[in-house]
């Protein structure tokens, strides 16, 4: 059978849902729903349905077999048409029970149903990343703790586990492949945290710098990149628990962000007199 014949099958097997029937269905908790609109095209927009959680279109084969099954599962991209049905193509091979939106996103917001900012997340809103974090799993909490939300929680999970738990229990992935919040070309997910929520702040952009270059192990991009790794690293060492090791880390980003921010100027050569 060739690759066009499975598509066909599979997009057969895919069937339409109406936007105020996928709405009911999500808001039953008997549907998972996800934005699929194009990685660019999601990066300029401000909404998306309520309930949903983006994920990347082009590599929804991938994503797809990390979910959990049970529960059905819907899709919509900007008007419905081929980005939507290739990933839902994509969600039956891996033996999902799917639904395209009918219309996509462009419906769905034609019938009054409801829409959420990207940008600003629920006071509370739940986070969930890898287990045993070092660099960008403290970056990008902190991020969000200092600029975005003080009252934000975090789950540290096993690594297979982080989209199934995200789909599951409606918390926000970030850093792990096809997520909003992960690496993208050069820049690591501090960057794209930084991106999604719109944060600026004195010393930000030096901060991110360093962030990136001490995630990536572009150590070039600034002197103070491997010292943050060794601090991360050795924090690591010193807390087992992952939200300990947030705890005491999180004072290492205040006190970079100010040495940022206001002292990159300033040294310190003192030496003793000698007698």
């Amino acid at each position: 059978m060739t690759r066009e014949a499975v598509d066909m099958s599979s997009s057969m097997s895919a069937r339409a849902i109406s936007p105020s029937d996928c709405h009911a269905a999500v808001g039953r908790g008997e549907m998972l729903l996800f934005d699929v609109r194009r990685e660019a095209i999601f990066r300029a927009a401000d909404d998306l349905a309520q309930g949903a959680q983006w994920r990347d279109p082009a590599h929804a084969a991938r994503w797809a077999g990390r979910l959990l099954r049970g529960r059905a599962v819907a899709v919509y991209c900007v008007h419905g048409h081929e980005v939507s049905r290739q990933a839902a193509a994509e969600l039956a091979r891996a033996g999902h029970d799917v639904r395209y939106v009918e219309g996509g996103l462009a419906a769905w917001t034609a019938e009054g149903l409801p829409v959420v900012s990207r940008r600003q997340p629920r006071p509370g809103t739940t986070y969930v990343t890898r287990e045993r974090p070092k660099i960008d799993r403290v970056a990008v909490p902190w991020l969000i703790l200092r600029f975005v939300d003080p009252s934000a929680r975090f789950l540290y999970v096993a690594q297979d586990q982080v989209l199934a738990v995200a789909a599951e229990s409606g918390a926000l992935p970030f850093d792990v492949p096809d997520v909003e919040i992960g690496h993208s070309g050069d820049f690591c997910s501090f960057d794209t945290c930084i991106d999604k929520f719109r944060i600026g702040a004195p010393g930000l952009d030096r901060l991110a710098r360093i962030v990136r270059g001490a995630d990536t192990g572009r150590h070039d991009l600034a002197a103070q990149a491997p010292g943050l790794l060794a601090v991360s690293l050795g924090l690591s060492r010193l807390h087992a628990d992952d939200h300990a090791m947030l705890a005491a880390a999180l004072p290492v980003y205040d006190a970079l962000l100010a040495w940022c921010a206001e002292a990159t100027g300033e040294s310190h050569s003192w030496q003793p007199e000698k007698i």
